[in-house]
């Protein structure tokens, strides 16, 4: 252990933020060894397409929305002064240089797993940081022999996707408990803004 603050990085478009993330965000800053987590609002991420994407700006205010008094949980946007799409490892390096006391774990669902070495510098990531991995829906863990950094947690398990919250918007559904009240008035006054 080298006695630095461990922060988790929850990674997502957060297109919107949902209950899912938060609990899952709460879930590792309470009850594992990290400090914080942080969400890391992807303006990019190289598996989405831009088109579907709300604005950046939006999903951050939405994500600061979520998490406002929550002293365990914080909102990043560093990706939005880096090249795009955003890729990991460049995220990475680039919290470190900015905050070069504290050491960061990636927190990512277990569905992730079996494409990272597809992953932009995958070898560096898997030898340099922890991953903190979560459980997915109907998803089974690959072998975890060729990840000995990764430890798998026991989070709860939420089937709530960001796509079923925007279908339900687009239908007139309600989103009620599915997100926050101040995300789900965010995101009343956007639909009706536009």
């Amino acid at each position: 252990m080298s006695g630095r603050a461990r922060i988790g990085l929850l990674f997502g478009s957060f297109n919107p933020v949902h209950v899912g993330h938060l609990i899952l965000a709460e879930y590792f800053a309470t009850r594992t060894d990290l400090a914080e987590v942080w969400l890391v609002v992807s303006p990019h991420s190289p598996f989405k397409e831009v088109a579907d994407l709300l604005p950046d700006t939006e999903r951050l205010r939405l994500v600061e929305l979520a998490l406002a008094g929550n002293p365990h949980l914080r909102a990043e946007d560093i990706e939005f002064s880096l090249p795009r799409p955003s890729y990991t490892i460049a995220t990475l390096d680039a919290l470190r240089r900015r905050h070069p006391s504290l050491e960061f774990v990636l927190l990512m669902g277990a569905d992730n797993l079996p494409g990272l070495p597809r992953w932009q510098e995958s070898a560096r990531l898997l030898s340099e940081v922890d991953i903190y991995i979560y459980p997915r829906p109907n998803v089974e863990l690959p072998e975890l022999t060729p990840f000995p950094r990764v430890q798998v947690m026991a989070a709860p398990l939420l089937d709530i996707s960001a796509t079923y919250i925007r279908e339900s918007l687009r239908t007139g559904h309600s989103i009620r408990y599915l997100v926050p009240p101040a995300v789900e008035a965010a995101l009343l006054a956007l639909q009706t803004s536009v």
